[in-house]
């Protein structure tokens, strides 16, 4: 069992990479590349939309989303343009490069969380307060 979820990790790094390489191909076509282009942004960024210390939700992303995100954008790519991404891939683990970052996917998180958490604040910001303030009397 534990062989195969590292196998199954193991294909998903490596799918994640060759996503990376197709959004760079020529011939890749515009749709798919737009989807590749979020997934893997959200894949090489080193901030979680969902956090993982969240109990269950936070490991959903990386166990269910993001696999399903990347199986059917694999499926939109044209067989040439996978089958080479794939070698390059590959290329790219046996030489034992890092899996690069991608800062602006993780800034657009950190956006994305501090409109969330300003939204929130507008919203029952001065309730919150209000029992803040009258808990403590």
């Amino acid at each position: 069992m534990l062989q195969r979820l590292q196998r199954w990790a193991r294909t998903l790094k490596n799918d994640g990479m060759t996503l990376w390489f197709c959004c760079r191909h020529p011939g890749m076509p515009l749709l798919p590349k737009v989807f590749a282009l979020i997934v893997v942004g959200y894949f090489l960024s080193p901030i979680d939309l969902i956090p993982d210390f969240i109990p269950v939700i936070g490991y959903l992303d990386e166990l269910v989303l993001l696999p399903v995100c990347i199986y059917l954008i694999l499926r939109m790519v044209p067989a040439p343009v996978l089958s080479e991404s794939r070698a390059r891939a590959a290329a790219w683990f046996e030489a034992r490069h890092p899996k690069p970052r991608n800062v602006v996917a993780a800034l657009v998180i950190v956006l994305v969380w501090l409109l969330l958490l300003g939204w929130l604040w507008n919203r029952y910001g001065s309730s919150l307060l209000g029992f803040i303030g009258s808990a403590s009397v």
